[in-house]
């Protein structure tokens, strides 16, 4: 008995694949697709990161069967895990893959492949190690927050505002909350000036998080309402100095 560890439908362990490319590679390969509920393909859709293992194997007289198992830690904390069975129906014949949801469906399609009963079987112990996803600082709403994201900068005044490539990473937002750090109106000079800092943290599909800093004062000529969005909060407290000694 050989058991065919590496194979050619599975990337070598460096891959860099994302989650949403495992998944598509996964069900373009599989002849059941279809079959999955469209929930648990929305799920998929949202995941930070995933996994697969061969799980078990089954070899004999030229006919093989080997059960890989997938999983996907998603957004909310919780783990999904799809089975998949590589198998041949004849001695030589190109393999077939299959993918069920739930071990009872994996076992029902098991027990209809033509491998002999007396054939030797082995199951491995089932280790499933995700990539690392640190837990978030925050609890986020999803809530259109790659909108969210893009508003903010939009309506950013100040010329150092976050470029294009913060743009880009935060249009994967799937989470956002808004914390005020500092507010309330100042007196400077003969105005009464008022100054607002708000965090806006981000959730990143890839479980990384994104914070901007929003400034609103009206510390202006006209005194006028005015938007700044610094990438930091040092940035941030540095320029609401600056406008109120501008005004004092």
């Amino acid at each position: 008995m050989s058991v065919p560890y590496e194979t050619a439908a599975y990337e070598p362990p460096e891959s860099a694949e994302s989650p949403e490319e495992h998944l598509m590679r996964l069900l373009g390969r599989t002849l059941n697709s279809f079959e999955l509920p469209d929930e648990t393909i929305r799920q998929l859709d949202c995941a930070l990161a995933h996994d697969g293992s061969l799980h078990s194997a089954h070899h004999s007289a030229g006919l093989h069967r080997e059960t890989y198992r997938h999983t996907w830690l998603l957004a909310d904390g919780s783990a999904l895990t799809l089975w998949e069975i590589v198998h041949n129906t004849a001695p030589g014949s190109e393999p077939q893959h299959e993918v069920y949801v739930d071990e009872e469906e994996l076992r029902a399609a098991t027990a209809r492949l033509a491998l002999p009963p007396d054939a030797p079987d082995f199951e491995l112990p089932v280790q499933v190690q995700l990539s690392p996803a640190p837990a978030p600082r925050h609890a986020y709403v999803p809530d259109a927050s790659a909108d969210h994201a893009r508003r903010l900068l939009r309506r950013a005044e100040n010329p150092d505002r976050p470029g294009a490539d913060h743009a880009a990473r935060l249009a994967t937002a799937s989470g956002h909350r808004i914390t005020q750090a500092f507010g309330g109106p100042g007196r400077a000079g003969r105005a009464r000036i008022g100054f607002s800092l708000y965090e806006h943290a981000f959730l990143l599909r890839d479980g990384t998080e994104v914070s901007l800093w929003e400034v609103e004062h009206t510390a202006t000529p006209d005194g006028r309402h005015m938007c700044e969005v610094y990438e930091s909060e040092d940035a941030a407290r540095r320029a609401m100095e600056l406008r109120a000694a501008q005004v004092s």
